[in-house]
């Protein structure tokens, strides 16, 4: 079982930046795919932007040019610097890992950390 800590939240006003920081138990060069996912009261859990092991980057659309991901392997840390916040990235972050094994799909997922925005 993988155990993935995530770190860095708190309150931010907007336009300020914040950088996430999602540390495995394990070597995260056997994760297919990483990826930062964002949970508000009104939304359920939603992608916010991934890495895939052959380091091919994706964002959702509201937050494209504004966060960067990126991961560390030596450190097994995957990272989400958050720049020009808005109110509405206000939610609960989420780390998420994935391995592929054939047809089976094993995933994790860390247990959050509260980003704030104010205006």
């Amino acid at each position: 079982q993988v155990q993935l800590v995530e770190s860095g939240g708190g309150l931010v006003q907007a336009g300020g930046s914040l950088r996430l920081s999602c540390t495995a138990s394990e070597n995260i060069l056997g994760a297919n795919a990483l990826g930062w996912y964002r949970q508000t009261p009104l939304n359920s859990r939603e992608s916010v932007a991934g890495i895939t092991s052959a380091d091919t980057t994706n964002y959702a659309a509201s937050v494209k040019g504004r966060f960067t991901i990126s991961r560390d392997n030596s450190k097994n840390t995957l990272y989400l610097q958050m720049n020009s916040l808005k109110p509405e990235d206000t939610g609960v972050y989420y780390c998420q890992m994935q391995r592929f094994r054939g047809p089976f799909i094993t995933t994790f997922w860390g247990q959050g950390t509260q980003v704030t925005v104010s205006s």
